[in-house]
């Protein structure tokens, strides 16, 4: 029998997960807030942890950074309970060694998936590794990404790696203007890991730098290759990691793969998103002016979730705003996204600059876009991220958006 330590502070709340899981047989414990669940699991060592993100005194970060520096608690699956859905928030977490989120209000059967899940995968992962694979504290999960994405990178078992493409639609012709490339890693050991499993792991390792690398040489050649076979006009966007973005050789090797694949510049489009930016105002604008003296495009990604940025982004060398997903799901119905929304679109518009909006899902999304001339869209509406092939097949098809 699995123990689950609930640590949650709305006693409501805690009640009713305690309730759920005691009928479906888990024993369980459960704390009132950050500081008990704390003491609690290091004296208890519970099977998984559910924790609350909003606490008073120690909130949930503070919770998982006590239990993943003590060595008895450091490896136990910890799930977060959030009313929080934005990006910058799960990244977070992610970041400090969170395994999972479940976003209130959830289901019996998300929380019962959920905890299942993670059991699953915590006992498998047990299985694979042995006392000398053990790696400082990190849970079983990201000591086998690690170890596998260390021999990935030494033997240069780069074919592990595929970039996949997300078409970027124009909303007012309704054609493929651009896209978004977006690495996948298929290992071996694990199966497909997705960015936001490895590329934490690869920025805290520096293994992004050998990576990311990698993806920019894959994209340049892929741009020469449409080129070649007629396919003009088409930007490709790259998304890059504060640490690629901070090296010293950074813009000759973007220089490298452009007069390496003959291209013109302005259809390569570099992404980085608001945090990248604030964390050095002054150095990221440089380096932004030099690219932007080279013809590449700049664009910022995940827009709306930085605040902080927002009184920069008239002095930012920047072409695009990308409008994060967490502000268009459900524009349409929400009043305050749309009003955050509408006022982005507009504030671009001011700037000269594009503006596409991410995670573009239902029609209704689609028609306030529109509506509010919205430059671009791309998301699962028009077409998840596909394969290099697939997604040429869209290009040589003209696979348009119905306007």
């Amino acid at each position: 029998m699995s123990k689950i330590l609930i640590i949650e502070d709305e006693e409501a709340v805690r009640e009713n997960i305690l309730d759920l899981l005691e009928a479906e047989d888990f024993e369980t414990i459960a704390a009132a807030n950050g500081r008990i669940g704390i003491n609690l699991a290091i004296s208890e060592v519970p099977d998984l942890i559910l924790c609350d993100m909003m606490m008073p005194e120690i909130d949930g970060h503070g919770v998982l950074t006590a239990l993943r520096q003590e060595p008895s608690t450091a490896t136990i699956p910890f799930i977060f309970l959030t009313a929080k859905s934005a990006k910058s928030d799960f990244r977070q977490g992610m970041n400090m060694g969170a395994d999972d989120y479940i976003t209130k209000p959830f289901t019996r059967s998300e929380l019962l998936s959920t905890i299942i899940n993670r059991l699953e995968k915590h006992a498998t992962l047990k299985r694979y590794l042995s006392p000398k694979t053990v790696i400082n504290n990190l849970s079983p999960k990201m000591q086998l990404l690690e170890i596998s994405l260390h021999r990935a990178i030494k033997q240069h078992n780069f074919q592990e790696f595929e970039i996949y493409y997300q078409p970027i639609v124009d909303i007012a012709s309704g054609k493929i203007v651009a896209a978004e490339s977006l690495l996948r890693w298929q290992s071996p050991e694990l199966g497909m890991i997705y960015p936001t499993e490895f590329i934490p792991l690869a920025e805290s390792t520096g293994l992004i730098v050998p990576i990311g690398k990698w993806v920019l040489k894959k994209v340049c050649k892929q741009i020469k290759s449409w080129r070649d076979a007629g396919i003009y006009s088409l930007l490709v966007a790259v998304n890059l990691s504060v640490i690629e973005f901070n090296q010293p050789d950074f813009i000759h090797k973007i220089v490298n793969f452009i007069t390496a694949n003959d291209l013109e510049p302005h259809y390569l489009e570099l992404e980085l998103t608001e945090s990248m930016i604030m964390q050095d105002v002054n150095s990221a604008i440089a380096t932004m002016s030099k690219l932007q003296s080279l013809g590449v495009k700049i664009a910022v990604d995940d827009f709306g979730t930085g605040y902080s940025s927002l009184i920069y982004l008239k002095n930012l060398p920047i072409n695009t705003l990308k409008i994060d997903r967490y502000f268009i799901h459900n524009v349409a119905n929400d009043l305050q996204k749309s009003a955050i929304t509408k006022a982005l679109i507009q504030m671009a518009h001011n700037l000269n600059l594009d503006v596409i909006a991410e995670g573009v899902e239902t029609e209704a999304e689609l028609a306030f876009l529109r509506q509010y001339n919205c430059n671009s869209m791309q998301g699962f509406l028009f077409s998840r991220p596909l394969p290099s092939a697939e997604f040429e097949k869209f290009l040589l098809t003209n696979k348009c958006l119905y306007v």
